[in-house]
């Protein structure tokens, strides 16, 4: 099967993402190596000295600590360096994510057909809300996943007008007049009454993911998000059959995309930071912080992102928990987002959180990103952030 374009890296190869714990998969000889890089990884967290950690800045020059580097939209304030340095050095997870005290107002403006490359097809969400002013989407494998707000009926519009905003079923084509049904499908208009009704089979892959340029686009081997991306789409977009195959393979289960899948790309760059503060926190991260660190003394979280948006988005979608009695099977290794997107009052069921390995530990080294920035990032994102890569 022919590769979907990678967002991150133009040699990224296809692999079969699982469910499974680390230890249940079948990789033969590659497993030691997996295991090993855990381990090590795991290790760095708890038994380096404070002298050669890769993940504690060693000595940080006074300039590096300027109100300067104050981004001009953050307020001021006393500021001391040395705690600041002690806050960086601890782990982040410990905290409990922020929720919204409601979740905002979305609406699908806009559903496009996207064919892609491996004959799977999706189809494009553009969201609007009344939390912020930035256009955020829902990419949605399969059939049964269906916009709420898309498919109500807006005063005045016409059929033309509902089919060119995306609020059809079935398939466009020249001469169609219809939005409700397709000529000649004596059952569409009775399926089109149920439209609103129908829900997944069993609980759909959901993939919450952030806005990366760097890893995304440009080639980034600091980070794993734009693989990430694409292994979330790969999955998603398997035919039936190729899951099948990989499950013979492997001799293990392989997750299930029959109910569909749905990736929220949120617009919240740099963990929430904004591109320009992110290029910034890069360059302190060659100068000896981590990623944690960098953020601190920019003056900025951790993690500055928040995920209401992506729960009132799924809650559209018809993944709530008062339309989708299976729940969803969330694609993350942050176990801090699992209760974050179930939102403030649950109204989102998390039924199992799939882990994202990452391939080049899944490979022993043969695919995905190498990299000794790579590397130290996902050192602290285990060791700070609690994230569970396995």
């Amino acid at each position: 099967m022919s590769n979907l374009p990678s967002h991150a890296s133009p040699t990224f190869a296809a692999q079969p993402a699982s469910s499974n714990t680390i230890e249940q998969l079948s990789l033969g000889s590659d497993q030691i190596a997996l295991n090993s890089r855990i381990d090590e990884l795991r290790g760095d967290a708890v038994s380096v000295t404070d002298s050669d950690r890769g993940d504690v800045t060693p000595a940080v020059p006074a300039s590096l600590l300027s109100p300067s580097f104050t981004p001009p939209a953050t307020p001021g304030g006393t500021f001391n360096p040395a705690q600041l340095l002690q806050q960086a050095q601890q782990p982040t997870s410990s905290k409990p994510p922020k929720l919204l005290s409601r979740l905002p107002d979305v609406e699908c403006i806009v559903r496009a057909r996207i064919p892609t490359t491996t004959g799977a097809e999706m189809f494009l969400h553009l969201y609007h809300n009344d939390l912020d002013n930035k256009e955020h989407l829902a990419i949605v494998f399969g059939n049964t996943i269906r916009s709420r707000s898309l498919d109500k009926v807006r005063p005045g519009e016409t059929e033309m007008d509902r089919m060119i905003r995306g609020a059809y079923v079935g398939k466009l084509h020249p001469g169609r007049v219809s939005s409700w049904y397709e000529e000649g499908n004596a059952e569409g208009a009775k399926d089109t009454q149920n439209a609103d009704e129908s829900t997944p089979s069993q609980a759909p892959l959901v993939r919450i993911h952030s806005e990366c340029y760097t890893g995304e686009t440009a080639w980034s081997a600091r980070c794993d998000c734009g693989e990430q991306l694409d292994e979330a789409a790969r999955l998603m977009s398997f035919p039936m059959e190729t899951l099948s195959e990989l499950a013979s393979q492997q001799s293990v289960p392989v997750a299930s995309n029959a109910s569909g899948g749905v990736i929220v790309y949120l617009r919240q760059e740099g963990r929430g930071i904004g591109l320009g503060e992110k290029l910034k926190a890069y360059n302190l991260q060659d100068l000896g912080s981590d990623t944690v660190e960098a953020n601190l003394l920019l003056r900025h979280p951790a993690d500055a992102r928040s995920y209401g948006l992506a729960t009132a988005i799924l809650v559209d979608l018809g993944l709530g928990e008062d339309a989708n009695p299976h729940g969803i099977r969330l694609l993350t290794n942050n176990p801090d987002k699992v209760r974050a997107v179930e939102g403030p009052n649950r109204e989102v069921v998390v039924k199992e959180r799939v882990p994202m390995i990452p391939l080049a530990w899944r490979s022993g080294g043969k695919a995905g990103i190498t990299s000794t920035e790579v590397e130290g990032y996902l050192r602290t994102k285990i060791s700070k952030m609690g994230h569970m890569i396995q």
